[in-house]
Parts: C-alpha cells; sequence; structure tokens
C-alpha cells in the first residue's frame, strides 16, 4: 500500500509540476502579447477625404462659409478672385491641367471643356509648374557629377558594359519647332525636316540620369555645331574638372571618357566605335560599344514615353520655355 500510495503521490506531484509550468508558459506568453501589442501602431479611421471637402467648402468653394479676412488670417495670404469676382481656379484644377498637357500632349484649348480653363490660363500653368519644377529638383539632378559620383558611375559601367572609366553616352535629340518665329526660320531649318528645329544635347548614364541637358544656339543645326557651343567641357578646358583616375591595359588615364556616335570628333574624351571591323577584337568592341550607348537612345525613349509633350511640335513662342 505504502508502495503504491507514493507511487500515486508521486504521479500527482508530476501532474502539479506540468500544470504549473504551463501555467507559467502561457502567462509569459501573453505578457510577450501584450508587450508586442503595445509598441504596435493602432489605425485610426480619421475620414480625411471628409475633411478634404469641408476644408473645400469653409475657405476654397465659389461660396466659401468663411470670409475673405478669415482666410487672410489663417493662411496669412490673400485669397484673390478673379475679374468676374469668383475665385480663381484651385491648385488641384492648375496641376490637373499641366499634367495632362506634359503626359498626353494635348493642347491647352483641348482641356476647356473638361476643367473649364482657357487656353491661356492653361498655357501659363504650365509654364510656372514647369519653372517651379526646376527651381526645385535642378540643383539636385541637372548638376555636374561629383567625385563621388564618378566612382559610381565608373564601378556601375564597368559591371554592365564591360568599359572602365565610362562616365556617360552622349547625343542629340531634334525637336521641331511650331511656332518659331518667322524671321528666325533659316537659323533653324533643317534639309531634313518640314518644320524649324532646336537640338538637345544630353548626356545619361545607365540608370538614366541625365545631368546634362543643352538646347543649340541659334544657327547650330547639327551635333557637331551644338557641341562647339556647349558647356559640357568647360570643366576640362578650364582644368577644374574632379580627378578620377582608372586604369584600361597597364596605363592610367586621369578623367573619365564619354561613349559618341562617327559624327562626333576624334577627341580623347570621346570613345567611338570603328568605322571598318578587320578582326574579331574589333567586331566585338564595336557591338559593346553601340550596345553601351543605347543607354541614350533609351533615355530618349522613355522621356518621349512618359511625357508626350516631348513627341509633339513645340508650341512654346520663345526658346528659353522651352
Amino acid at each position: 500500500m505504502r508502495d503504491s500510495t507514493g507511487g500515486y503521490m508521486s504521479a500527482v506531484d508530476d501532474m502539479d509540476d506540468i500544470e504549473m509550468i504551463m501555467q507559467q508558459l502561457q502567462s509569459g506568453q501573453e505578457l510577450e502579447q501584450a508587450a508586442e501589442s503595445s509598441h504596435r501602431r493602432n489605425y485610426i479611421f480619421r475620414e480625411h477625404l471628409d475633411a478634404e471637402e469641408r476644408l473645400r467648402a469653409d475657405y476654397f468653394g465659389a461660396h466659401p462659409k468663411y470670409p475673405y479676412y478669415y482666410f487672410r488670417r489663417r493662411y496669412r495670404m490673400s485669397l484673390r478672385p478673379d475679374a468676374t469676382g469668383l475665385p480663381s481656379f484651385s491648385i488641384i484644377m492648375k496641376c490637373t491641367s499641366t499634367i495632362r498637357q506634359l503626359v498626353y500632349g494635348v493642347t491647352p484649348d483641348a482641356l476647356d471643356k473638361y476643367l473649364q480653363m482657357d487656353d491661356h490660363c492653361a498655357r501659363d500653368c504650365l509654364d510656372f509648374f514647369i519653372m517651379s519644377v526646376i527651381e526645385l529638383f535642378m540643383p539636385k539632378y541637372l548638376r555636374k557629377p561629383g567625385f563621388d559620383d564618378i566612382q559610381r558611375l565608373y564601378n556601375a559601367h564597368n559591371t554592365i558594359h564591360g568599359f572602365s572609366g565610362l562616365l556617360e553616352s552622349i547625343d542629340c535629340m531634334h525637336w521641331e519647332w511650331k511656332n518659331c518665329p518667322k524671321e528666325w526660320h533659316k537659323q533653324f531649318a533643317r534639309g531634313d525636316k518640314k518644320y524649324p528645329t532646336i537640338t538637345l544635347e544630353a548626356v545619361t548614364s545607365y540608370d538614366l540620369w541625365i545631368w546634362h541637358a543643352f538646347f543649340e544656339v541659334a544657327g547650330a543645326n547639327n551635333d557637331l555645331t551644338v557641341l562647339n557651343n556647349s558647356p559640357l567641357f568647360e570643366d576640362l578646358l578650364d582644368d577644374i574638372a574632379p580627378m578620377a583616375p582608372f586604369e584600361v591595359n597597364g596605363v592610367t588615364f586621369k578623367k573619365g571618357h564619354y561613349l559618341a556616335d562617327d559624327i562626333y570628333p576624334q577627341w580623347s574624351s570621346f570613345v567611338k566605335s570603328f568605322l571598318v571591323v578587320i578582326s574579331e577584337k574589333n567586331a566585338l568592341f564595336k557591338r559593346k560599344q553601340e550596345s553601351a550607348r543605347k543607354d541614350i537612345e533609351r533615355a530618349f525613349e522613355v522621356l518621349q514615353g512618359r511625357w508626350h509633350i516631348i513627341c509633339q511640335r513645340v508650341r512654346s513662342w520663345t526658346i528659353n520655355k522651352i
């Protein structure tokens, strides 16, 4: 009896220990879940769309709830009506007009039916929008590469294209100018184009970073004359370009080079393809060079595919706005 009772009591004690362990584990899991839930961000449905509608009704509608002096006091600016005494177009309508002109290449007058905005206002919105974008983003993107940028381009182009010391690819794009003033037609005329054209010189890398964009001056009707007037190599001529040496076949070069086609001059900064292939090595280099130069062609295609306004003839009257 003692053995059996003792064995029974031992089994009971074991069950109690197991139950205690399970309770401790469960309490530990509950504490962990509570700790995790305390750090979890709770989503609050704030009904921001309704808030925007109320904001429009309060200040920006045709008949706002609050008078104009409330708007001036709370926004520190004037909400001026137009010539008819009604509030002007909202920022959403102006941006919609601008973006549709850029994306679809439609004329400003084509948006009149949808936005009830005349072509003069739509054209002004486009000009102001583009000037604001240039002012905000030109210092970041449309700048000459520094030493760190050059090293990054070296490494990327060496890995992707197999070229050491490659900076960018250079080429030009011709854009027909529909509203070119008649007295300027001869200065921007090309024999292969019906309308006067302006030429955009650009350089780009594998990631489509266009840090140099130069529109031709009057009388520069081909890639060479555009290059002669371009500021692309001013730093090299003034000897202030960043020193970024690289090595090819045991020879050290101080500064990088650009891939160009056959129309460009025989400068040391340009790496061009062979006109006549006399060996398999020349053929391999020609294929590699032409393949790498597709970066600039791809950049122009992406620009025209994303912003259809570039596919249309230029409707601006002055080259500064272009």
